[in-house]
């Protein structure tokens, strides 16, 4: 997007966060996550309002409009629904470590439907029931509308309004679709794949005893994290069919939950043995798009050491990195050197950083712990990590791990990575018959 572009966008950041930003911060910050991230320019504006101001995401910035449901274009931030609640149920689920209960459902009126979340606990819908939803935003995902509010989002029930809907078919239905195809807020799927690990636990929720189980299950196109709290009896090495699952994200990765509606079966396990579980190749492009994910394997070049590269301290009671010898758990204590390397790999597709622990930065850079202790006493710490970063910037790697999103993009920690050698004279003879090809 050019500047002219941007301007309204620019004067609508500059009227939510007042004095917390100036112009020049709001331009910087939508150059990074729209040229950097490669987020759509909504998602670029939810992002610095909760960095800056810290916003929900529902903010509102002027009046609402009114809108039916077959209007709605994924994009609104303000925006007022009139509709009939289709189907309703209360849910908790954990956001960043903390229980939160939200309402979502299915609402429709006279021009289409919509699945909406409610993300907070306190307002009560009823089926049946026509409602002014106001201040509300919306998302799309695969290709569907949703409906949300947020904190400052308000619920009405319009007892004048009655709308006589078309005869459809409205159900939460779930869709097939392979595990590499799951990204968040795709709804209830069906998928079959084999189970890699069992397990059960014992937690407390609200002062009760409960037992969840959980593990990773894998076709031929990725692997995800499933979790239930009924017992299905679920073994390692069995395949099986689950339908009406629904999806979770945690930290951007999309997890797998066998709910009370899902229906579980045995099947006949076809998945070639040299595939399934196995690690999965993507671009950063399909990361942006799809999310996050379990171990998945990128190849691209290093274009940037990150802070925090280096030699650092750890607290020696939970390993957590801390500066001054103090430890926001722990108080003052004795650290334990460690090595870290944070990069960006940038694969032609779009940026994504990268979080390597001692083993691997040792790995790839031929950096040890002891060289950097040395290095730390004759010329600082500081030089650390220019000596890591003089020799794996411009290298071409391949990295493999778990991708994680937050507000400022996606991010891998590394499980394995490798350098990988390039014929850079090889490389420059085809891109240039490539470019002599196309004048």
């Amino acid at each position: 997007m050019n500047m002219e572009e941007l301007t309204p966008h620019i004067e609508e950041l500059k009227r939510v966060l007042g004095d917390k930003a100036n112009e020049a911060m709001i331009i910087e910050e939508l150059d990074t996550y729209l040229n950097k991230y490669h987020l759509d320019i909504e998602s670029a504006k939810r992002g610095i309002i909760r960095k800056l101001g810290g916003a929900t995401v529902g903010f509102v910035t002027a009046a609402s409009v009114q809108k039916k449901i077959g209007e709605l274009n994924g994009t609104e931030q303000n925006v007022d629904i009139v509709a009939k609640v289709i189907y309703v149920e209360n849910k908790e689920i954990t956001v960043k470590g903390v229980p939160k209960k939200i309402v979502s459902g299915i609402i429709g009126d006279d021009t289409g439907s919509s699945s909406f979340t409610v993300w907070r606990g306190d307002v009560q819908l009823n089926k049946g029931e026509v409602y002014r939803l106001k201040n509300c935003y919306t998302k799309k995902w695969n290709d569907r509308i949703q409906v949300n509010l947020g904190d400052k989002g308000v619920v009405e029930l319009a007892r004048d309004v009655k709308i006589d809907m078309p005869e459809r078919n409205y159900s939460m239905s779930s869709s097939e679709m392979k595990i590499g195809e799951i990204r968040e807020g795709v709804g209830n799927v069906t998928v079959t794949g084999r189970i890699l690990t069992a397990e059960t636990k014992t937690v407390n929720v609200k002062g009760e005893q409960k037992t969840v189980f959980s593990g990773i299950i894998a076709d031929d196109t990725g692997k995800i994290q499933y979790s239930a709290w009924n017992d299905f009896q679920l073994k390692a090495g069995e395949t099986i069919c689950a339908k009406n699952a629904y999806i979770r994200a945690w930290k951007g990765i999309p997890q797998l939950n066998l709910g009370e509606r899902c229906e579980v079966s045995r099947v006949d396990d076809t998945f070639d043995e040299s595939a399934i579980g196995g690690s999965n190749e993507k671009t950063v492009r399909d990361i942006l798009k799809n999310g996050g994910g379990l171990d998945i394997t990128l190849r691209g070049d290093v274009v940037d050491i990150r802070m925090g590269s280096g030699l650092i301290k750890r607290c020696p009671e939970c390993n957590r990195s801390i500066i001054n010898d103090q430890c926001m758990s722990h108080g003052t204590v004795t650290p334990i050197p460690d090595l870290r390397m944070k990069f960006v790999l940038d694969d032609g597709t779009g940026s994504i950083s990268a979080i390597l622990n001692r083993e691997l930065t040792e790995k790839i850079t031929g950096v040890t712990l002891n060289m950097a202790t040395e290095l730390a006493k004759a010329r600082g710490a500081e030089f650390v990590a220019k000596e890591i970063a003089e020799r794996i910037i411009v290298k071409h790697v391949t990295i493999s791990g778990n991708v994680m999103s937050d507000d400022y993009g996606p991010s891998m920690i590394v499980k394995d990575a490798s350098l990988e050698n390039v014929d850079v004279e090889k490389e420059a003879r085809a891109l240039y018959k490539t470019v002599e090809a196309a004048l």
